[in-house]
């Protein structure tokens, strides 16, 4: 268990840093009215994607097997949670399938348009309030402790 949760712990740098890239290309492509193009573009973006893919799949994994997730609500009931075990077996995943939601939404519409600067502007939104979500719900007190 402590491969995987070392596994999701330092994922989380590189799809943080990844996810940064691609919401930042997205926001400068879109703003620069650049043009979308396979070879970066859609690279970056992909590469976002199967990342926070893999974070998610390790994540619900850690979540089943770790104390801390599935089985620390089993144990001490849902009133039972303080506010760092709460962020860790309710909100952190809950909120983290939700931005994983939001980009994949991006991903897909994102597809639908020919138009560089709508494709730019789908990933931008999408990616960006996904990133935003992860963001908030990172047990921040673990990482530098």
């Amino acid at each position: 268990m402590e491969i995987i949760k070392n596994l999701h712990s330092y994922l989380a740098y590189v799809v943080l840093a990844v996810l940064v890239i691609a919401v930042i290309n997205a926001i400068a492509g879109w703003l620069g009215k650049k043009d979308f193009t396979m070879q970066k573009d859609l690279r970056v973006s992909l590469f976002a994607l199967i990342l926070s893919h893999i974070q998610l799949l390790v994540g619900l994994l850690l979540y089943f097997v770790s104390g801390n997730g599935l089985k620390a609500i089993q144990t001490l009931g849902m009133g039972g949670l303080n506010a760092p075990a709460r962020l860790l077996a309710v909100e952190h995943p809950f909120i983290n399938i939700i931005a994983l939601v939001l980009i994949t939404i991006g991903w897909s519409r994102h597809k639908k348009f020919m138009e560089s600067n709508k494709k730019f502007k789908t990933i931008s939104i999408f990616y960006g309030l996904g990133l935003l979500l992860i963001l908030s719900r990172i047990p921040w007190g673990q990482w530098f402790a």
